[in-house]
């Protein structure tokens, strides 16, 4: 009865002393002793591999050590956590402090044990390899902070500012977080699931709620900041947002972790399979932050990410992350969509040497542009898209960054428009190139500057442009319209035409649901050019130069006078939107039927984004604007005739297919011409 006295006063002090409750004694494998499922054992009763009734290591210089018995780490140079994204700093753990005590046996540098009352112990077995620390601290969730903590500029620790934890099982030590946070070493299984010595079950990731997210959520709240942190207005270029919201933490900065109980990945309850190396628990709900992220020797360090296993090779780790579940595997049921698979059709760019991603690298991306998947979701606020009804921002981009169409570079967090994303790359970035991956890219006979700026092309002060950043404004009447989208089958209505479109109208994975396939919305890739959604081909010439070749010449890819709204028909991509019958009727222009049926692409006039600029020669009405590359001037190479066109009387004087385009409607076999460069 005595020993069991000593006992019991041990689990009770020692429960104490760390700052947790006295519980059941279930020590599960920190039980050492004979017979135990300890991988490592040895010949002491259980407590007293960390205890020692009489003689433990108490004294001046460590007064609240739970008589404890175990020699002390004394390891300090650990390799501590960092991240990009880390406010508050790490320290490495005091002596005798209560995650020392830990870090005793689990750094690796201490063999369990090792007991001072008792000298070495003989042991069998070793500690599991997962359960080491070898010297480095750094995928291990941080722990120790300098005190006091940093939190109006840290929303990853807004619920400790108060002192506490958002949970009274969850507890601070001296006001700090230490292993025993998190762990309660005489209980294994409080959590049934994972075990692991958690002080509560973190199904549904509340454990790591008690300190992560602060209420309330409000993801339609919106801030918008430029680099000296001062208001600003959102939304200049037509879209919705057009006043600051409120914050969400004592930094005045958007937290987006506030969106995270009605997020995808917190409310999923699609099953996991045994094998998908994705938290403990049976679905993606329950897993909810640990489907991600996983707090001990994390292999993808910073943000502490899970990763695939096996590690796919040339592939930054937070696309790895993601593609865990989203590569159409067998991990979830039912399954989702492969996203995966539409990169491998010719898609957004992956990061690649020194392109990588970084939680802090700037918001517009310069020469460093890649796209990750988090460049354009948030996995703590992306939510499921039911309805495709908005055309302001999808809810599956909710609580994403993106810059405001006044300027390209002026934060809105998060992000209200589709667009405002796309502008942090498509904007006025520089180090944009054309690549030969995407298909051929025309040359227009205005630019405005940089042809690949797509803010001046979409925005109030572009001559014509499709209603993406506002709505039209050309007062022109549009006759070919549709009232709604065809599906991808040209047969089914989609989505009911409205005063805007979304980019993601237009570029888009070729069987996405949205428009009646089965693969993801989005562009993520497509076995159509430039990441567009249907068939949309460009008119072609052989290089070279006039009059044998290059502008002007004739036409190699002639197509077929096909009026197919299917995704596959030659006009397609137009006809989603447009009804081709109206057009070949010459409702809008006298010549349509004329260049359709002699196989001209739409791309050949008509620019497919906007007119950033125009010339007194191409006004940029009904965003006509010539390919150079295929047409050129006519006239004699003394004496041209500039390119131009005139709405008023429907005609234009080029030079197209070898035949040149008069000023007074005449087609007439064309001369000699020389090669244009475009007008800036």
């Amino acid at each position: 009865m005595r020993s069991l006295a000593i006992v019991g006063l041990l689990l009770f002090a020692t429960a104490t002393l760390l700052g947790q409750t006295p519980q059941e004694d279930v020590l599960g494998i920190h039980n050492l002793g004979p017979g135990s499922q300890s991988p490592a054992t040895g010949a002491l009763p259980a407590c007293q591999f960390c205890h020692a009734p009489h003689s433990g290591l108490n004294s001046t210089s460590l007064p609240n050590l739970p008589l404890w018995s175990q020699k002390l780490s004394t390891e300090s140079n650990y390799i501590l956590y960092s991240s990009p994204t880390l406010v508050n700093t790490e320290l490495e753990p005091a002596l005798g402090s209560a995650s020392n005590l830990c870090l005793s046996c689990h750094d690796g540098t201490v063999a369990p044990g090792t007991n001072v009352p008792y000298g070495n112990l003989q042991m069998s077995g070793a500690m599991n390899s997962q359960d080491l620390f070898i010297g480095t601290l750094q995928g291990i969730h941080p722990f120790n902070f300098k005190l006091p903590l940093n939190c109006a500029n840290d929303n990853l620790l807004s619920n400790l500012c108060s002192g506490s934890t958002g949970n009274p099982a969850v507890p601070l030590v001296n006001g700090n977080v230490q292993c025993n946070s998190c762990h309660n070493p005489h209980a294994q299984f409080v959590d049934p699931v994972q075990g692991d010595f958690l002080v509560m079950s973190n199904a549904n990731s509340a454990l790591c709620l008690s300190c992560h997210v602060s209420q309330p959520s409000d993801i339609s709240a919106i801030r918008v900041r430029t680099a000296s942190a001062a208001p600003a207005t959102a939304g200049a270029g037509g879209g919705t947002g057009s006043a600051t919201g409120i914050s969400h933490s004592a930094g005045g900065q958007y937290n987006p972790f506030t969106a995270w109980r009605e997020s995808v990945h917190a409310t999923a309850a699609h099953k996991l399979s045994r094998n998908s190396k994705v938290g403990p628990y049976t679905t993606v709900n329950q897993n909810a932050c640990q489907s991600c992220h996983t707090s001990h020797n994390a292999p993808g360090g910073a943000q502490l990410l899970n990763g695939p296993i096996p590690a796919i090779p040339n592939m930054d780790a937070a696309t790895q992350n993601c593609i865990t579940c989203h590569n159409g595997g067998t991990n979830l049921s039912p399954a989702i969509p492969n996203v995966y698979a539409e990169f491998a059709k010719g898609g957004h760019p992956f990061p690649a040497g020194r392109n990588g991603h970084s939680e802090q690298e700037g918001l517009v991306l310069n020469n460093d542009r890649h796209a990750t998947c988090v460049d354009c979701h948030n996995p703590h606020a992306s939510q499921p898209t039911g309805s495709f009804a908005t055309t302001a921002i999808r809810p599956s981009q909710s609580g994403t960054v993106g810059v405001s169409a006044t300027d390209g570079t002026t934060e809105v967090n998060p992000a209200v428009d589709q667009y405002e994303i796309c502008l942090r790359c498509h904007g006025p970035s520089t180090g944009k190139q054309i690549l030969a991956a995407y298909g051929y890219s025309p040359v227009r006979a205005t630019t405005g500057g940089d042809p690949l700026n797509l803010l001046p092309q979409f925005g109030m002060a572009a001559r014509s442009s499709h209603p993406v950043m506002h709505e039209s404004k050309s007062g022109l009447p549009q006759p070919s319209l549709l009232k709604s989208m065809w599906n991808l089958d040209g047969r089914a209505q989609g989505r009911p035409i409205s005063a805007r479109i979304l980019c993601t109208d237009c570029h888009n994975s070729d069987d996405n649901r949205e428009f009646g396939g089965t693969g993801p919305n989005g562009p993520h890739g497509s076995q159509f050019s430039h990441i567009l959604e249907r068939r949309y081909e460009f008119s072609q010439v052989a290089p070279g130069l006039p009059p044998a070749a290059g502008p002007g010449s004739t036409i190699l890819n002639l197509l077929p006078a096909v009026l197919d709204s299917g995704a596959g028909g030659p006009y397609s991509l137009c006809a989603k939107c447009h009804d081709l019958n109206n057009i070949v009727s010459n409702a809008s222009f006298s010549k349509h039927a004329l260049h359709i049926n002699a196989g001209f692409s739409c791309s050949v006039c008509h620019t497919s984004h906007g007119m950033g600029a125009n010339s007194s020669n191409v006004l940029g009405e009904r965003m006509v604007n010539f390919d150079l590359k295929v047409v050129g001037e006519n006239g004699t190479s003394s004496s041209p005739t500039p390119i131009s066109y005139n709405r008023g009387t429907n005609t234009c004087t080029l030079t197209c297919h070898n035949y040149s385009h008069n000023a007074d409607g005449t087609v007439t076999p064309a001369v000699n011409r020389k090669p244009l460069t475009p007008k800036r």
